[in-house]
Order: structure tokens, then C-alpha cells, then sequence
């Protein structure tokens, strides 16, 4: 019997990533496919003006934001071995000394699951919004530990829902980032992560990108986004 969902993945896990995460290797290369294209498709429709990147590490989406934007300010509470010229403002996710309704845009990517207090960086990035501007938000659903021990959430559509609204956010958009299968697939590929080494190494690398590759195509066959591995969030400061 054959499978075939009705539901198809918004975004493609089948793509080359462009955009060169400094993170990205053989392991996770179908998340950073996913997240480039998440992250486009924001850009394109509600980054403006000047943005806020909340948690920006060293600033890895500057490129992809840059035709959207007119100014693009990395805060981070220390700076980023990476790249020590990407943190512009030096502070936690809930003090940001800037006026309030400073930014066009704010982009939190893969921030929320390490704030102990989820609520209180949201407020804070409603404060520094503008009426009229838009929050861009991605947080894990089904992701190993990471950043021990800051690590302290994993977050649902309906969770990050209710997070925003409670904020005063108007929610206009939340998508699953892929389905079981992207998933799984990358589950896998953490787990085999031990492995990944020596004589081994390239009989795993290449397991990791079979099963990958297979993933990505079968997520648009059956597509199943309860098990997606994060989410994304679009949430808009009301004009009045």
C-alpha cells in the first residue's frame, strides 16, 4: 500500500546550503538546508529596517539578511570566539540596554530553549519591537541536549503560541520545520556523531548523508510535522 500525505513540508530539505553556518558539518547539513530556506522566506516578507539579532553568536544570517535590512545589531551576552566583531551590544536576552521600540525587526534563531525564564525574553522583545514590527523566531521541538547546562526548554507550535500572545504578540504565522523523517534522519546522525572517527569515519559520513538524502525526499511523500525538530514562529507587535 502505498503512503502518501496530504499535508506537503513548506520548506525543502532536499536543497545546497548557500550560506556557510559555521556549525554546519556532515551530521546536521539537512537542518542548516532547512533553516537557510526558513530564514529566506522571513526575510523576504517581514525583516525591515533595523534589526535587532537577539543571541546572534558570530552573526552567521548577516549575509542573508543584508538585502532586507538597513542596519543589523548582534547582542549576545559575551563575545563570539568565532568572530569577536559580531556582538555590537554586550548583554543578556532580558536587559537590552536600547530604548524601547527601537528595532523594525528581531530575529531570535535557536535562543529560546536556553533562557531559564522563556517569558521574560519574550517581554523584552516586545518592548524593543516598534508597533507594526515583526518578531522572527525558530525554537527546537525534538533536539538532543545541547549547551549543557543551559539548555532548559523544548517548545510546540502551541507553546510558542501561547508564549507570544502572552506577550502581547499578534501570532501571524508558526510552521513546522520538517517532518518525522528529516527528523529522524538527523537523530540519527547526532547519535552516530561517537563513531564519526578513524577508520570509521568515512563509512558513518557516509551513512549520515544517505540517510539525510533519503529523509528529505520522504518527508515529501509522508509528512508527518508532529515530529518536527523546531519550529518557526512569525509574531507581529500590534499597532495600538
Amino acid at each position: 500500500m502505498r503512503v502518501r500525505s496530504v499535508e506537503r513540508p513548506t520548506f525543502s530539505a532536499t536543497g545546497p546550503t548557500r550560506w556557510n553556518h559555521p556549525n554546519e558539518a556532515v551530521h546536521n547539513r539537512i537542518a542548516y538546508r532547512v533553516m537557510e530556506q526558513v530564514l529566506e522566506y522571513s526575510a523576504g516578507r517581514y525583516a525591515r529596517g533595523r534589526l535587532l539579532d537577539i543571541g546572534c553568536g558570530s552573526k552567521p544570517w548577516r549575509g542573508l539578511f543584508a538585502a532586507h535590512v538597513d542596519e543589523h545589531i548582534g547582542i549576545d551576552f559575551v563575545p563570539s570566539e568565532r568572530n569577536p566583531d559580531a556582538v555590537d551590544i554586550i548583554a543578556g536576552a532580558y536587559d537590552v540596554p536600547l530604548p524601547d521600540e527601537d528595532a523594525d525587526t528581531l530575529l531570535l534563531t535557536s535562543v529560546l530553549e536556553h533562557l531559564e525564564e522563556p517569558e521574560r525574553g519574550v517581554a523584552e522583545a516586545f518592548r524593543l519591537l516598534k508597533p507594526g514590527g515583526h518578531l522572527i523566531l525558530t525554537a527546537p521541538f525534538i533536539w538532543p541536549v545541547h549547551e549543557a547546562p543551559r539548555d532548559f526548554f523544548r517548545y510546540s507550535p502551541f507553546g510558542l503560541r501561547h508564549l507570544l500572545a502572552e506577550a502581547g504578540f499578534e501570532v501571524v504565522e508558526v510552521h513546522p520545520l520538517a517532518g518525522a523523517w528529516t527528523t529522524f534522519s538527523l537523530e540519527l546522525s547526532y547519535a552516530l556523531r561517537r563513531y564519526h572517527r578513524g577508520p570509521a569515519r568515512p563509512v558513518v559520513g557516509g551513512v549520515m548523508r544517505v540517510a539525510q538524502w533519503a529523509a528529505g525526499r520522504w518527508d515529501k511523500v509522508d509528512f508527518q510535522p508532529r515530529f518536527s525538530w523546531s519550529h518557526l514562529a512569525i509574531a507581529r507587535r500590534p499597532e495600538a
